[in-house]
């Protein structure tokens, strides 16, 4: 079996090429008898080119990081040696790529690399909030503790996200079976009916015209359709990387009747508890304001706590940074200037953090029993409108045959 590796030498020189061993294993002990220390290791020959691997390995999912962190925590603090500990858990791993990763780490460690430096490599699994409490806590001696906090946050931050997720999927089933009803009535019901009324010279409703105009366009046109499709799909997936289309969509979600205000609460809860996890590992406050707005996945409280930083750069606190933001509810300036006061502002951001937890849990509850009826209402307009739209012609056909 073919592996491309990079590695690196004894004089610290990086290199790369291929090399044939029957697992994963057997590849880094070549190489280490060869006087290299492993960095990466992928299966497949180098000629396929970078993205062939990337492509069709299997990936790394959220829960199995948030799992490693939590083993690698536990052997920690039970006096395990880091790299054994990394050795012991890339052993266990049933996930190839997993494997792989953690094997490069350990490696990388045994070499003598900080684990921050190691983790840093796969910036996928260990964004730089990751890396950076790692990091802090290595100087602090708090590795095992550190790790313990990442994986509880992780998992609070992943759960969140599954609620919102689960809160999104009633209203967007419901959409699609309003959708495929609809072109099921306009494509396959409505064609039947309309020779009828044509034969009879009836003078047609204005709802009955409209739709007969679509159910024609959507017969006899239908590639337009789907040329549309296709076409909006792609400059959605081409705008996914540009700071203008994802600024323009993060707006519209914000301002959503229902999800926007769930959204809100989401972003500020998750930024205040990595801003609170920073500041109380001893990150210093304009790094950890800085790994804040690297979190959040708003474009605009992303800008927002990038203004923060510059206006605490500048010398003012944080509390007189969010004077006037109307991202931040003014409840929130007043909290944080107590912490500021106090000298515990981590401690209180952590407890702001979890009550907006307890106020998404709220919303998300709210968001579910007020989406159901509304999706009702609006999926029995539409399918309404076009049955009446079909009905009506009947009943006038009727009474003028009586």
């Amino acid at each position: 079996m073919e592996f491309c590796y990079q590695a690196r030498d004894l004089s610290g020189r990086i290199h790369q090429g291929q090399i044939t061993a029957g697992s994963t294993d057997e590849a880094g002990r070549k190489l280490r008898q060869d006087g290299m220390y492993l960095l990466s290791l992928q299966a497949g020959r180098a000629d396929r080119g970078a993205g062939h691997f990337a492509l069709f390995q299997k990936k790394i999912s959220r829960n199995e990081v948030i799992y490693f962190t939590n083993q690698l925590a536990v052997m920690v603090d039970a006096g395990v040696p880091l790299a054994v500990a990394l050795d012991g858990l890339a052993s266990q791993s049933e996930n190839p790529t997993l494997k792989t990763m953690l094997t490069t780490i350990q490696q990388s460690v045994e070499a003598g690399e900080q684990l921050s430096s190691a983790l840093g490599r796969f910036p996928r699994q260990f964004d730089r909030t990751y890396v950076n409490l790692v990091k802090a806590s290595e100087a602090g001696g708090t590795l095992g503790e550190m790790l313990e906090r990442i994986a509880v946050q992780s998992r609070a931050e992943l759960e969140t996200r599954q609620k919102v997720r689960g809160a999104m999927i009633y209203p967007a089933v419901m959409l699609a079976m309003c959708i495929s009803v609809s072109v099921f009535l306009l494509t396959y019901v409505f064609p039947k009916l309309t020779p009828m009324f044509a034969s009879r010279s009836l003078e047609l409703p204005g709802p009955t015209l409209v739709l007969m105009s679509l159910s024609n366009a959507l017969t006899h046109y239908w590639y337009w359709f789907v040329a549309g499709t296709v076409v909006l799909g792609g400059l959605i997936i081409w705008g996914r990387n540009k700071r203008w289309a994802r600024s323009a969509l993060d707006w519209i979600w914000l301002r959503l009747p229902i999800l926007g205000p769930l959204l809100r609460k989401v972003v500020i809860s998750r930024s205040l508890r990595t801003l609170a996890t920073t500041i109380n590992s001893g990150v210093p406050v304009l790094e950890s304001i800085q790994l804040t707005a690297g979190v959040v996945k708003n474009v605009h409280y992303e800008k927002s706590w990038n203004d923060i930083c510059e206006q605490v750069t500048a010398g003012r606190q944080i509390h007189e940074a969010l004077e006037g933001n109307s991202l931040f509810p003014a409840t929130l300036q007043q909290m944080v200037a107590s912490g500021e006061a106090t000298g515990k502002l981590g401690h209180v951001l952590n407890r702001v953090s979890d009550h907006f937890d307890h106020e998404v849990d709220n919303a998300i509850k709210s968001a579910t029993s007020l989406i159901e009826p509304i999706m009702v209402f609006i999926m029995g307009g539409i399918i309404g409108t076009i049955a009446l739209a079909m009905l009506l012609p009947i009943f006038k056909l009727s009474t003028h045959v009586g």
